[in-house]
């Protein structure tokens, strides 16, 4: 067996040289194809919702091979992607983006001192832990702070399962990964601390940003809703 990050590192590197893609093995059998190609290729119109709405200091989580990452360089726009993957960083680096290879959930620099988060492509799925990520994200950002997010259309839900990633015949070692769906922000992101300025979908992605509440608004709306695991009723695991 493969770590996920060996496979999807390999993943990268073969994309870019056009041999084959990458899948993503669901524990229903389901095997979803993962958009590499435009992963590596230039922002496209609904990347350009998530940009036009940074002006200043970016953190791109999860920045992959960088494209968003370089997008806002090239526009003076101040920002630092952040990924596990040497790879992914070193892409990024060869685009003319700053990246640093890190986990969200460690050390970063200028913990609560971002304009604007990223959490493109998916990245919500992060960890397996939308809640956890979320309150992490809260955590990054000033106060006037806001996060961008790719979703799941309305209708999604909350799944969370444990995954493999699959290239050209290897097959990566389980890992815990989720997808969240419009329908159930709201709770979950009020849990975190933050309020749903908008939420918007272009060429079939579903997309929101999300404002920071003021931290004692937040605890109030966290002892109104009871357990931090609010949106178990409606996880599929």
């Amino acid at each position: 067996m493969n770590s996920p990050l060996s496979v999807y590192e390999t993943g990268l590197q073969e994309t870019v040289l056009r041999h084959g893609g990458m899948h993503l093995l669901t524990q229903d059998g389901d095997r979803r194809s993962l958009p590499i190609a435009r992963w590596i290729g230039n922002h496209d119109q609904a990347d350009e919702l998530m940009l036009s709405r940074c002006h200043g200091a970016t953190l791109d989580i999860g920045c992959g091979p960088g494209r968003l990452t370089a997008a806002l360089t090239d526009r003076g726009i101040p920002v630092l992607g952040i990924d596990i993957s040497r790879v992914a960083v070193a892409m990024t680096r060869l685009r003319g983006g700053i990246a640093l290879r890190r986990d969200v959930f460690g050390a970063l620099p200028g913990e609560g001192r971002w304009d604007h988060l990223l959490l493109a492509d998916g990245n919500i799925g992060i960890g397996g832990d939308p809640l956890r990520l979320l309150r992490r994200c809260r955590t990054l950002l000033c106060p006037s702070g806001t996060l961008n997010v790719d979703l799941e259309p309305p209708g999604s839900g909350l799944l969370v399962e444990h995954v493999r990633l699959e290239h050209s015949g290897r097959l990566s070692d389980p890992f815990r990964w989720c997808w969240l769906g419009v329908d159930s922000l709201p709770a979950i992101a009020a849990a975190a601390g933050f309020t749903i300025a908008a939420v918007w979908s272009v060429e079939d992605r579903w997309q929101a940003e999300l404002e920071l509440i003021p931290m004692d608004q937040s605890r109030d709306l966290e002892s109104i809703l009871g357990s931090p695991h609010l949106a178990d009723a409606d996880r599929k695991e």
